[in-house]
């Protein structure tokens, strides 16, 4: 048996090894339209592995054997052309701009395939359209320029997760984030930390190195990546090397970013003004009051004697600054047809507009592809990264900067020592930062390894190996001066976790043209991925002073703790791909998924998908049409599921306990063998169109999704011992309309284009158990409801103030009609929706010769925005808070007519939840711009430079809003799952000017 395979293998092999590569082929690639040469356009040797790229003159060289047929040419924004090799060993090829770029190759799920062959619905950012934009996270590039996916960075703090969806929410108690795969290799991204609000790991990655990103946001493209699809997947390709000549490119970035808006609080002035209004309305100071004076009054509540005292202090801008960043990346790429490689380097170090915070990333990466033979790639890569993350607290938080605004500015920031005032009404936390540290380190290793064996002509069989290591140690120290540290001797806290994801991807493609009319391609797989999550934890007091800070130097140590846990996917996949006469496209997919995150009666799942195309415009009634250059349709539908509900949720388990030191055990969650997966079956229908010589292309697209299977926590009779389960009931779906378009509006040597992009998508929740809605209460008011968007803003409705008493009023009903200034007599509704109507960007991009600008905007309409804090900082005097300037215009008797209440000093006086502190949340954003312009090679070339580019970048520019928070791009996270559009002491985006030079060698 043995030398019988040995003799298939033999027999397969020799044949191909028997290929040689004995001619060079050589020549010039051009812009058909201007006859200027073309950098960087991709030769392949059709039917081989032999690739070349075009140098900075056009010129390219390439190696083939002698039964090679033709030549394939490919570039970015170009008809990909393919040349039939005849004897001559000079080929010269003038490729055709595309507007529309229908040949350009997408990547797509275990594969690639041309835009025009599409069947899905798939968006596209190449990362080299913001190249000098200085990106914190690679997934924000996203941002307004990729239809259906609404991108919110929730705060300006650095190193936080981002809140990202693709054609809305599909989720209720399981993750809602897309699975994001990085050169084939799913990555994990929920948070590592203790933090409530999440770090996200994907900061890790040096948007530098990326090449692309595409989003597949229907079944029919996403359905091949199964059980953890319903969220949409994003696909991150890494920058490889190129055959051709060495380069070596550098840049270099700095600038300086503040705040996009600041509070406008009030100054000593007003505080005393507003706050002894409100101590009077209430008979606590006056000739009746329990006090003579405002100032008796102050010291016996506050026990401080600053209410006489000269101070105006500015609490606001004291948590708030002006911060910096600069970053710098150097590249090496080059090879020739055999091996091409690339090594990079990074490092960048931004600290950001909240005091404290601070973000540093060092990078490398090493790539390396080689054709081992004319049948064998292999290749690889590995990237190593380094963050210091110097974190600030939550916002809900008393320690968080931001809060530093409730200080009533009648207090010093410091006192006359010079030391920062411990006498304050709420915490000075800038305590913490003289007298503590917050620092989070995250170390991750991401590399894979792929071979690549061509069988026959058209058999491919590809293994990929992928490996992602993440360590991250959070530590806390705070000294004896400050809030949590002070009674116990000071505070600390070390938290190490460990991450490990491994996943083996191995595929059989054949691709086969039959009679220049069909074409198919046939691909089959497997996949496994193992995953591994621990973590150490510990914390002590009583330390011998501040310059002692690790847990060792603690005279109690307590709270040690230590997880595990594991998880694995087992996986089969298919997929097949026919086209008839270049017009006629059908494709369709399946994959088995198997999880240990499921019951055992529900461990695998199956998700097909098929999609339609159908090219119109190679029919006869449009072939020759002048306007409508091109047209398509596309139809599909399939099944896809969700995962990320954490690991073991279907068992019941038990945890050890200490009974007065006697060691036990406890049950902590009871199981559920019947759990399964969340499904989402989706539909998508779309054309795509070229008018005018693809000078105006674009798509319009619809889609329906319902997800069925929701899982939630059912409350249960707690007799038993448990309060919940974890159960599949529920259901909820998204429908909504997707619009792009892009232009060239002029060329020639002045070019502009534009390119615009609007989402529309509605939400709802369909199921419940037993229909009962999700309403936590308390200060927030996002509820679950069936037949209501999830998160909906539910709670009392504002009706105003009594024009003849300064009483809050609220409305008694739905129908408000009838209003009462009796808060508990008040109806409870639905307010308003945090999901907004639309959504989108527009771009612009103009060039001149040499110059270049290009402006990209985003907006989004219709979600309204939950101040929740503005209960303590527009509240009336309500509190010792600082308040919002807009409170000076409450009611008196000679300003009557007015929506800001009475004040009234500890009185609720329109202080309690209610929709007085939700506001429209739409705005409109100028979000990059950036301004370059690129030196003449005459120039450059005498300094042994091919190509320098200096430039002036700007992010946030701009920002339009009625929403008069810090910032209507927000969402605060420690509040929980089910809180959206919600803002509590939220920092704002920051504002960043920066300059750069780019220069390539």
């Amino acid at each position: 048996m043995k030398n019988k395979l040995a003799f298939f293998i033999l027999f397969c092999v020799c044949p191909i090894l028997a290929f040689a590569q004995n001619r060079t082929i050589t020549g010039t690639v051009t812009d058909a339209a201007t006859n200027t040469p073309i950098a960087g356009v991709t030769i392949r040797a059709v039917g081989s592995n032999s690739a070349a790229q075009t140098d900075g003159n056009g010129r390219y060289e390439i190696g083939v054997n002698s039964n090679i047929k033709a030549l394939f040419f490919t570039f970015v924004g170009y008809t990909s052309q393919q040349i039939t090799i005849s004897n001559s060993i000079n080929i010269d090829v003038a490729l055709n701009p595309s507007a529309a770029d229908l040949e350009e190759v997408l990547v797509v799920g275990y594969g690639t395939q041309s835009k025009k062959d599409l069947t899905g619905s798939v968006a596209s950012v190449k990362m080299a359209d913001l190249q000098d934009v200085p990106l914190q996270t690679a997934e924000s590039a996203l941002q307004g320029r990729a239809s259906g996916v609404f991108i919110n960075s929730s705060s300006g703090k650095l190193g936080q997760a981002l809140q990202i969806r693709v054609r809305g929410t599909s989720s209720i108690s399981a993750g809602s984030q897309p699975l994001f795969v990085i050169d084939g290799v799913p990555v994990p991204t929920s948070a590592m930390g203790t933090y409530d609000e999440p770090d996200n790991p994907l900061a890790a990655i040096n948007p530098n190195d990326i090449e692309s990103m595409e989003v597949l946001k229907d079944a029919a493209s996403a359905a091949i990546y199964g059980a953890r699809a319903s969220n949409g997947v994003v696909l991150i390709t890494t920058k490889k090397g190129k055959a051709g000549k060495t380069n070596i490119d550098v840049s270099y970035q700095a600038g300086f970013h503040d705040a996009t808006k600041k509070g406008d609080f009030l100054n000593a002035e007003q505080y005393r003004q507003l706050l002894t209004v409100a101590a009077e309305n209430v008979g606590l100071v006056g000739e009746n009051g329990d006090y003579g004076s405002m100032a008796e009054f102050w010291e016996d509540w506050t026990g401080t004697t600053d209410w006489d005292a000269n101070h105006d202090s500015d609490w606001v801008n004291a948590g708030l600054r002006r911060g910096n960043i600069q970053q710098v990346n150097a590249t090496v790429s080059g090879g020739d047809a055999k091996t091409r490689f690339i090594a990079s380097g990074a490092y960048s170090d931004n600290n950001g507009i909240i005091v404290g915070n601070r973000f540093v990333r060092t990078s490398g990466r090493l790539g390396v592809d080689n054709s081992a033979t004319s049948w064998l790639d292999v290749g690889g890569s590995v990237n190593i990264n380094k963050i210091d993350n110097y974190r600030v607290s939550s916002d809900n938080a008393f320690s968080n900067p931001l809060q530093l605004n409730a200080l009533p500015p009648i207090q010093p920031i410091r006192g006359e020592d010079g030391l920062l005032n411990r006498n304050t009404v709420y915490y000075n936390n800038l305590i913490d930062l003289e007298d503590g540290n917050n620092l989070s380190n995250t170390y991750r290793t991401f590399g894979t390894a792929y071979a690549s064996a061509r069988i026959t002509p058209d058999l491919i069989f590809r293994s990929e190996y992928g490996l992602d290591f993440q360590n991250l140690e959070e530590e806390l120290y705070l000294g004896t001066r400050t809030l949590d540290g002070g009674d116990v001797g000071g505070y600390g806290f070390n938290y190490q976790a460990r991450s490990i994801n491994f996943n083996t991807n191995n595929t059989l493609t054949y691709t086969k043209s039959f009679n220049e009319l069909h074409n198919l391609s046939l691909m089959g797989g497997m996949s496994y991925q193992q995953g591994e999550f621990r973590y150490t934890s510990a914390e002590g007091n009583g330390f011998p002073s501040d310059k002692f800070q690790k847990i060792t130097s603690a005279a109690i140590k307590s709270n040690a703790s230590s997880s595990a846990s594991e998880f694995s996917f087992l996986s089969y996949l298919a997929r097949a791909n026919y086209k008839f006469k270049e017009k006629y496209i059908l494709d369709g997919s399946i994959r088995v998924d198997g999880s240990s995150r499921f019951g055992v009666k529900n461990q695998y799942g199956v998700f097909p998908a098929a999609g339609f195309g159908w090219v119109i415009s190679e029919e006869n009634f449009l072939k020759d049409n002048n306007t409508l250059n091109f047209l398509k349709f596309r139809a599909s539908y399939g099944r896809t599921g969700n995962a990320e509900i954490g690991n073991y949720r279907w068992r019941s388990l038990y945890s050890g306990a200490n009974y007065a030191g006697i060691p036990g055990t406890v049950p902590f969650q009871i199981g559920d063998e019947e759990l399964t997966w969340e499904n989402t079956s989706a539909s998508n229908f779309g054309f795509d169109f070229g008018l005018f010589s693809d000078r105006l292309s674009g798509t319009i697209e619809a889609y329906f999704k319902n997800t069925r299977d929701l899982l939630l926590n059912v409350p249960i009779e707690s007799t038993n011992g448990y309060s919940t389960i974890f159960r599949n009931i529920g259901a909820m779906n998204n429908k909504g309309v997707e619009f792009s378009l892009n232009s060239k509006n002029f060329v020639g040597d002045f070019k502009w284009s534009t390119s615009f992009n609007i989402s529309f998508n509605k939400n709802k929740v369909t199921k419940l158990n037993d229909g009962q809605p999700i309403y936590p209460g308390g200060r927030y008011l996002g509820r679950v409801e069936e037949g209501q968007p999830f998160g909906v803003f539910y709670g009392v409705a504002y009706a105003g103030v009594d024009p003849e008493n300064g009483d809050a009023l609220y409305y008694v009903d739905e129908s408000k009609t009838e209003t009462t200034n009796d808060y508990s007599a008040a109806a409870t509704q639905i307010l308003g929706s945090p999901h907004a109507k639309f959504f989108g960007g527009l771009g612009n991009t103009l060039s001149y010769k040499s110059f270049s600008l290009d402006i990209q905007t985003q907006f989004v309409y219709g979600n309204k925005l939950y101040n929740a804090a503005g209960g303590f900082q527009s509240a009336n005097g309500d509190y010792f808070d600082n308040q919002t300037v807009n409170q000076m215009n409450y009611w008196t008797e000679d300003n009557r007519n007015t929506d800001i209440p009475q004040p009234r000093f500890l009185d609720s006086n329109g202080t309690n939840p209610s929709s007085r502190y939700l506001q429209d949340g739409s705005y409109f954003r100028v979000k990059n711009v950036v301004l370059s312009y690129s030196l003449p090679r005459s120039l450059t070339t005498r300094y042994g430079m091919e190509r320098t580019r200096v430039y002036v970048s700007a992010m946030n520019l701009l920002t339009f809003t009625k929403y008069d928070g810090y910032d209507p791009e927000i969402n605060t996270t420690f509040a929980g799952g089910y809180q959206l559009g919600n803002d509590f002491y939220t920092s704002p985006q920051p504002r960043t000017i920066s300059f750069g030079i780019s220069v390539g060698f």
